[in-house]
């Protein structure tokens, strides 16, 4: 309601309907009439107003036939109501009130107190609309909130949460659409599980792979990479996108390193009840086209193109703990990693042999020795 509340005065003689149509507007009010039920309830529907007075003794339909109606529809159910009557007696106001009337006054009326009661409810009508207004506000605010819970859920099936983070805060999911990037991609899976889970129990190797991706997931989570692919054992990971990185190779790297440490642990543990598993990693740089892909409902985000099979094709030749890398990987991170060459391996898909080399561990970085021409602190 914004400025004075508008009134409709429903009652069927004309110069009761003068009387208080005048009154109202000297103070301000804008006042519409109506001459009848069936008018009034028209004209409430047509351009709701804030305040009702209502006379009860009318032709064909009453005042309190009126109430009732109003009342009924969800849309004028707090819509303030003021019976209006020259009929006296307790009866009256307990039948006013049983028919939804919000007050009570008897004809002739006072100026003094039809204003005052008129102003009393208005202010009750402007609280109604305000809490109104706050309830249709908090609703649609749980909506949106609900809705980006949502994408962010969506978004972390494939996405670091720090990532997905920065996307929602964005405001831009169009990073996630088709587009061409350099990507470091980085294929892992466990060595003999194919016949692990042959021999063990549904329950056994279910218990073996939600320890193996519950280590995995929070190294992928650590370095910010993106899940290209997840199924039974075998995981991708790249690197770069959707936000890039300059240093992804890097971060793909160091993440396997942490992978075979990791390993390590869940080794010890498996060998204590008899699973004979360990991981094989692959690695690769290059060009792919990236974005989303699946149906509504069931999307995914991934990558396409050699870069992946060259990263895939090495983690099948890797043995157990070995990070298979190709020549290029070797040149570029040659200040990271030691590496040992394995040779030239024969893939499916490449025509040619790949030069590959295993990363043995990080580097060593020598100490910095004093320049010559100043003595050491």
């Amino acid at each position: 309601m914004v400025g004075p509340g508008k009134i409709l005065v429903v009652d069927d003689d004309a110069g009761n309907r003068e009387v208080l149509e005048e009154l109202l507007r000297l103070r301000g009010y804008p006042v519409v009439t109506a001459a009848s039920g069936p008018e009034a309830l028209a004209l409430v529907k047509k351009d709701p107003p804030d305040l009702v007075l209502l006379d009860v003794t009318m032709p064909g339909m009453s005042g309190y036939e009126v109430c009732e109606a109003l009342r009924a529809e969800p849309a004028t159910r707090l819509l303030p109501i003021v019976i209006v009557t020259a009929l006296e007696g307790q009866e009256e106001k307990i039948r006013a009130i049983e028919a939804g009337a919000d007050d009570f006054l008897n004809k002739p009326i006072g100026p003094t107190e039809l204003i005052a009661r008129v102003k009393s409810l208005l202010r009750i009508k402007e609280l109604h609309d305000q809490l109104a207004e706050w309830g249709r506000n908090l609703e649609q605010r749980v909506e949106q909130q609900v809705e980006q819970l949502q994408r962010i859920s969506r978004l972390k099936r494939y996405l670091a949460p720090q990532i997905a983070d920065v996307i929602m805060q964005a405001g831009d999911e169009r990073l996630l659409e088709g587009h061409r990037r350099e990507i470091s991609v980085v294929f892992c899976d466990l060595r003999a599980f194919t016949a692990f889970s042959e021999t063990a129990e549904p329950e056994e190797v279910m218990a073996v792979l939600q320890e193996y991706h519950a280590v995995m997931g929070v190294l992928v989570f650590k370095f910010e990479g993106t899940v290209g692919h997840f199924a039974g054992d075998g995981m991708m990971v790249f690197f770069n996108d959707p936000i890039p990185r300059a240093d992804h190779l890097e971060r793909a790297v160091q993440m396997t390193l942490e992978m075979r440490e990791g390993m390590q642990t869940l080794k010890t543990r498996w060998h204590k009840l008899g699973y004979n598993l360990d991981q094989g990693v692959g690695v690769a740089i290059g060009y792919a086209t990236l974005g989303k892909i699946g149906f509504e409902g069931r999307l995914d985000y991934s990558a396409i193109g050699s870069v992946c099979n060259l990263s895939a094709r090495l983690c099948v030749e890797a043995k157990g703990g070995q990070i298979l890398i190709p020549h290029r990987v070797a040149a570029l991170m040659e200040d990271v990693i030691e590496t040992e060459p394995v040779g030239e391996l024969t893939l499916k898909g490449f025509h040619k042999p790949v030069a590959a080399y295993n990363i043995t561990g990080p580097r060593k970085r020598a100490s910095r020795r004093p320049r010559p021409d100043r003595k050491p602190k």
